[in-house]
């Protein structure tokens, strides 16, 4: 198990959100880890886990037995786009969310490619 570090960008971060690998790296599924955990601890002290346990496998080879990381983009992306809706809308959002979108974008491109070329679902490159 080991800690991530890159969302610590305010003290918030740092002391109440504490994210973990909780898997070692698969390098069958391209160094990918599968598991995290994250612990929010509240003001009260208390300690909220949250586990992400993301596909494992090709679903054509394994079935689905997890979120996939689009998923977890189109969540951010959503509360971002809701953000800019707001009061709060600034130019740093706008750009994550285009950022975001980008990257949803790019995956889907991989998806339709690797569906045309008929390994979509499977380990064959």
């Amino acid at each position: 198990m080991r800690k991530l570090h890159d969302h610590e960008s305010n003290t918030f971060n740092a002391e109440h959100v504490g994210v973990l690998v909780m898997d070692d790296p698969d390098p069958n599924a391209g160094g990918a880890c599968h598991s995290y955990g994250i612990e929010v601890i509240d003001k009260g002290g208390r300690i909220y886990d949250v586990h992400l346990k993301f596909q494992h496998g090709p679903v054509k080879e394994t079935g689905v037995n997890g979120i996939t990381d689009q998923a977890l983009i189109a969540i951010v992306l959503d509360r971002y786009r809701a953000f800019q809706l707001s009061k709060w809308a600034n130019r740093e959002t706008a750009l994550s969310i285009t950022h975001l979108e980008e990257a949803l974008m790019w995956q889907h491109k991989r998806t339709l490619d690797r569906e045309r070329r008929d390994v979509e679902g499977t380990n064959k490159l």
